[in-house]
């Protein structure tokens, strides 16, 4: 992995796909408005195979030559999609180890992390999925999780923060209010419950 520091960076995870596409343009667009730097970040996991045992922490070199072609496909999108008044700073980072904890690890001195909620084809799907759901319950900073089939990019869409009196909900507060106040929108927030305990307490026929 590069020695650069990635603090104050906003990390993309990158794999190729189409989504993975569209969390690289909404983390251009995020890093134009924060001045911020953008990391693309592509980890190349352990191959699993029966034979030989020694090649499962080493992966054949078309891996890296698929990673150096993703890396620079990724750049290439987010340069193309940059808006910002200066030109983009972007680093790119390989790294060889399991998804989720190298994300997490980078999320220690990152601003936020950026994923898409698919990947390439049905079993990396199915992975990623497992990556998004990972980083929200692990990350050390916001995780912004694109979905390919919304459109991210209304400017004037309000920002909707869900609040329910923990500690938890007052960091999910503050972070709404410097996202809403950033992009000059609305924000909503919503508290949520159910009564069906208390309903269920009740009914004593």
């Amino acid at each position: 992995m590069s020695t650069d520091s990635m603090e104050s960076n906003i990390v993309v995870a990158v794999d190729g796909s189409p989504e993975s596409d569209d969390a690289v343009t909404w983390a251009a667009r995020e890093g134009a408005m924060r001045d911020a730097p953008v990391t693309l970040m592509h980890v190349i996991s352990p191959v699993m195979v029966s034979v030989p045992v020694e090649r499962m922490f080493n992966p054949p070199d078309w891996y890296e030559h698929s990673a150096r072609h993703i890396v620079e496909h990724a750049e290439k999108t987010l340069q193309s999609a940059w808006t910002g008044s200066r030109p983009a700073e972007v680093r790119t980072v390989t790294a060889r180890a399991t998804v989720v904890p190298a994300l997490v690890e980078a999320s220690r001195e990152a601003q936020m992390v950026v994923v898409g909620n698919r990947g390439r084809g049905r079993l990396a799907r199915l992975v990623l999925g497992s990556v998004s759901s990972g980083l929200l319950r692990h990350a050390h900073c916001p995780v912004a999780v694109i979905r390919a089939e919304a459109d991210t990019h209304e400017a004037d869409s309000p920002i909707v923060v869900g609040i329910d009196g923990s500690p938890a909900s007052e960091a999910a507060i503050a972070l709404a209010f410097d996202e809403a106040s950033r992009r000059n929108v609305e924000l909503l927030a919503l508290h949520a419950w159910s009564d069906v305990g208390i309903d269920l307490m009740l009914d004593t026929d």
